[in-house]
């Protein structure tokens, strides 16, 4: 493993970025895709740790992101599988209830790494994107293949944002603005995050934390910000210039994991997650956005890490997600559901442990209204 602080980031020429479209991880490296300013993200500042050098964050042991030569190979020599313009999903649009109390824990997926989780009186949505791109723009970039899950006016009141990093797919500034307007929930976003939510709409307000820091989120729950393997940006020259995290929700049913997005890193995230919090009931887990593994495996588990994740941190139940919604790399729309599927075999566990996300499902105990 190399250290990321020791890569550089590399140059490409302007009539080659055409065909680097399409790869939402690595949209924001590109300056006409960081919004109004080539600088993308304010630099965070703050005392240097174990995973601040002063002016970047890393992956303590970890691997870096690829630089722009290492993106142009792929885009310009990748093995792209075609997606269709549609993916509906067979589950109908959700109408949540108003609130789920108490114990009992109701989770709606909304698409790519968007869940509506209700439980303990709260409404608590991840990554919140309703913008039909993952994009700084609305006439280039990926494209929805299938509408929100929940339409945006069918939401209960929403209490808590949790964002886990900055790449467009995650962080929509446009959907976190609305729902700022209707229902001033609380946003909470692992250190740096909020100056680029700030600087779109400087009303907003946001909670931000360290990796190990608990943010109480009322009626006895609570989101600790755990340490995944990625990266984030959102311009050319701002790269890591704000934190990346998974969210543990603790005082919801039997505990949740949201692992935001991540790479497997020998299994790291995982481990650290089932000592500091005992097994959990559920586990979010991103298992699309992973090919070609050369490029992806740093930052993206395919379906074959996400098991073996699911494994070390003794979950109960897993959703899959982050596959479906947006084409960001160049696994085929439904190559997900077929690999988890043989990856489930493969470790002799039933399918109904593992179930890949589609817009629309309810998950509360089991997959049903």
């Amino acid at each position: 493993m190399t250290d990321d602080r020791s890569r550089s980031t590399h140059s490409v020429p302007r009539r080659r970025f055409a065909a680097l479209l399409g790869a939402a991880p690595v949209l924001g490296m590109l300056p006409w895709m960081g919004g109004c300013s080539a600088s993308g993200m304010a630099s965070y500042e703050g005392p240097v740790s174990d995973h601040f050098d002063g002016a970047r964050f890393f992956n303590p042991g970890g691997t870096g992101p690829r630089g722009l030569m290492d993106l142009a190979r792929w885009k310009l020599n990748g093995n792209d599988e075609d997606w269709p313009d549609a993916y509906p999903s067979p589950f109908p649009p959700d109408r949540p209830p108003r609130r789920v109390e108490g114990r009992a824990l109701r989770v709606s997926f909304v698409g790519h790494a968007s869940f509506l989780i209700q439980g303990a009186g709260l409404n608590i949505l991840t990554d919140p994107v309703w913008s039909e791109r993952a994009s700084p723009f609305s006439f280039v970039g990926p494209k929805r293949a299938n509408p929100p899950g929940i339409a945006f006016d069918d939401l209960p009141p929403i209490d808590i944002i949790l964002v886990s990093h900055g790449h467009y797919d995650h962080l929509d500034v446009e959907t976190l603005a609305r729902l700022w307007r209707r229902d001033r929930p609380r946003i909470v976003a692992p250190l740096g995050n909020d100056t680029t939510i700030r600087e779109h709409d400087p009303a907003i307000e946001v909670s931000t934390a360290d990796w190990g820091g608990a943010v109480p989120l009322g009626n006895g729950a609570e989101a600790v910000l755990e340490q995944v393997h990625h990266w984030t940006a959102r311009g050319l020259w701002d790269r890591n210039r704000a934190l990346w995290c998974g969210f543990v929700l603790r005082g919801l049913g039997d505990g949740v994991f949201f692992a935001g997005d991540t790479g497997f890193d020998d299994g790291r995230p995982f481990r650290r997650v089932a000592e500091r919090h005992g097994p959990l009931g559920l586990a979010l887990l991103p298992i699309g956005a992973y090919e070609p593994r050369w490029f992806m495996a740093g930052q993206h588990m395919n379906p074959a890490d996400a098991v073996q994740g699911f494994k070390l941190l003794g979950a109960r139940q897993a959703l899959g997600y982050h596959w479906g919604t947006f084409k960001l790399t160049d696994e085929g729309i439904g190559r997900p559901l077929a690999d988890l599927a043989v990856a489930l075999a493969a470790e002799g566990l039933a399918p109904g442990r593992f179930i890949g996300a589609q817009p629309g499902l309810v998950w509360s105990g089991t997959v049903g209204p």
